[in-house]
């Protein structure tokens, strides 16, 4: 940017979150017992601290690591208490999957927050399309995603086009963490099936995971500060944040969204298959583009 511009601008989100798990806490919700929402709350609180932190002292990886790992755990226990005993939470097997992916979650929304509007206008997209998606009924996972998506929408303006603030790890881990809860805890009740949340998701998640897995492979530091994902080729080649946000869009509303709006519709065994076969076509699509944009010259962006 030309310009110094402030982080920190997704302490409020973060606040409005934790805020949220009180307010469950206090029983804001049928059915969902006050532990949780003192978990909920706890979780958010936690990542945002160490981010908050990080964003005004670079903070060490590992107590980073550790306070994303103990926020997953309080989240999958939370799903755990919050779905029925065939839930994917509900066994330890599926718990410590439910962990690995939050923590994944935290961190990948943190990688992917490098120009304006991206992460914003990405979490309004998935948090909104997943509320509109679940079946109708009052659930702690849509209470979280309409919150999310408020929350998103009153920061976005500040953001984008032109960022006056930015998130910061104070907003992007928090928001990570929302969105890979509201997936679990949809799951967990039925009201949106694993598949279509990560569908939702899947340009983020495209983008950040093969990115890191290319590191690994050419023997790069992977857990290093970087600027080696698409949306970063894609600003530097000369298009403007606007522009490279709107690629994102049109993945998420021409491919992501009709995808996840069938596989409800189609059987668990369809739906994914149909994932799997979006990712392979996303992941398809990564790497040509990031071939041809490596091959060409960087030019400043106008």
């Amino acid at each position: 940017h030309v310009q110094p511009t402030p982080r920190g601008g997704g302490l409020g989100i973060a606040l409005v979150l934790a805020a949220l798990g009180l307010g469950v806490w206090a029983g804001a919700l049928d059915g969902v017992s006050a532990r949780a929402g003192a978990a909920l709350s706890l979780a958010f609180l936690l990542v945002g601290a160490v981010g908050l932190w990080d964003d005004l002292k670079a903070l060490p990886r590992w107590p980073r690591l550790l306070a994303h790992g103990v926020a997953a755990v309080l989240v999958a226990w939370v799903a755990r208490e919050d779905a029925p005993p065939a839930a994917l939470a509900a066994t330890a097997a599926g718990a410590a999957l439910v962990v690995v992916g939050l923590a994944w979650s935290i961190n990948l929304h943190n990688f992917m927050d490098g120009i304006d509007g991206l992460l914003a206008t990405q979490c309004a997209f998935v948090l909104g399309a997943s509320v509109l998606l679940m079946a109708p009924a009052p659930t702690l996972a849509q209470l979280l995603g309409i919150a999310g998506t408020a929350a998103v929408l009153g920061f976005l303006p500040f953001n984008f086009p032109r960022a006056q603030v930015f998130l910061g790890d104070v907003g992007s881990g928090p928001l990570g963490l929302l969105v890979g809860t509201v997936a679990v805890l949809a799951a967990g009740n039925a009201r949106l099936p694993l598949a279509a949340s990560l569908v939702l998701a899947s340009a983020f998640v495209l983008d950040a995971s093969l990115t890191l897995a290319s590191r690994i492979v050419r023997g790069r530091r992977w857990y290093t500060r970087h600027r080696e994902h698409l949306y970063q080729w894609l600003a530097r080649s000369g298009r403007s944040h606007a522009r490279v946000v709107a690629v994102y869009a049109l993945w998420n509303l021409l491919v992501a969204l009709p995808a996840a709006a069938a596989i409800p519709r189609i059987g668990a065994g369809a739906g994914w298959a149909l994932a799997a076969a979006l990712y392979a076509a996303g992941a398809a699509t990564w790497i040509v583009a990031k071939r041809r944009l490596v091959r060409r010259p960087h030019r400043p962006q106008p």
